[in-house]
């Protein structure tokens, strides 16, 4: 596409999340901004800095984070780059995962966890209440009502303005529903990864954001496909894939990560793409391979 930076996040449309925090639908994921493996710093301070100013600049208002992104360092970063933060922006950020090392997640979602993990995520982020705070996923091992019980008496605490959930199941969604309102879903989804389209569907029925992470999706013929449609419409792939999300369910507010701030531009300029309704078709007739959650 062509004059990318005039491009910004509010031609995506807004969405209303929890019915008071109204954000642009292209938001911003901050996994990418810590060191390789996710662990640690990243390799240019500098730029990932440079990164989330320009998210700002660029009209983004939601940025998706996690304690375990570094672990710890993205928030920081996002604290270093963005405070005082200006009015309207979201950070929405995550607990239920621990990490022993590059590239290595456990769950620990108990109780006690996810107390410390909130408590840590307020530190970094230099704030009193986190707007939306996301179970990571659900741990086998402690009951997922405990969790989700824990988060909610952290909201009634005035910790947390608004309970989601990451990596769930509809019946995860609906268990936890009956304990705290839900106001978002974070599940890998994408024109050739589908395997959540049915909690897609639930969300919008229900008035549930959906953030969909892995927007590029996989497999031979799905690639195919998106490099059909970005030659015949002079854009990127993965501008495409991000079109084709915004135009699948008004819910669904994508959240590309990057720590470069060309492919930031890039990201953003698909908020500008409309898709033709028979390229949005031949994308999902797409056949797609089922993959595991995790984000």
């Amino acid at each position: 596409m062509s004059e990318t930076q005039a491009i910004t996040a509010a031609a995506s449309g807004t969405i209303t999340i929890g019915g008071d925090l109204t954000v642009n639908r292209l938001g911003y994921g901050a996994m990418r901004i810590t060191g390789p493996g996710i662990w640690g710093p990243p390799a240019d301070e500098a730029a990932s800095l440079a990164t989330l100013r320009r998210a700002i600049e660029l009209d983004i208002s939601l940025i998706d984070t996690a304690d375990s992104y570094g672990p710890g360092v993205s928030e920081e970063l996002i604290a270093k780059a963005l405070f005082p933060y200006p009015a309207g922006l979201v950070i929405a950020t995550k607990g239920g995962w621990e990490r022993p090392g590059p590239n290595q997640w456990t769950h620990n979602a108990s109780p006690k966890h996810l107390t410390e993990a909130l408590e840590g995520s307020l530190r970094r982020l230099l704030l009193e209440r986190i707007d939306i705070y996301q179970l990571h996923a659900p741990d086998n091992a402690v009951s997922f009502e405990a969790s989700v019980e824990t988060l909610a008496r952290l909201r009634e605490q005035g910790k947390i303005r608004h309970v989601a959930l990451s990596n769930v199941t509809r019946e995860h969604i609906e268990r936890a529903r009956r304990i705290v309102p839900i106001v978002s879903v974070q599940n890998r989804y994408s024109f050739a990864d589908r395997e959540s389209d049915f909690i897609v569907d639930y969300c919008a029925e229900n008035g549930i954001a959906f953030l969909p992470w892995a927007p590029l999706g996989q497999g031979r013929k799905a690639d195919d496909a998106i490099e059909k449609a970005a030659r015949e419409l002079g854009a990127t792939p993965l501008q495409v894939a991000l079109a084709w999300l915004l135009k699948r369910a008004g819910v669904i507010l994508p959240i590309p990560g990057t720590s470069s701030v060309a492919h930031l531009e890039e990201n953003v300029a698909a908020a500008g793409l409309e898709l033709p309704p028979a390229v949005f078709d031949d994308l999902s007739a797409v056949s797609h391979p089922p993959a595991s959650l995790r984000g």
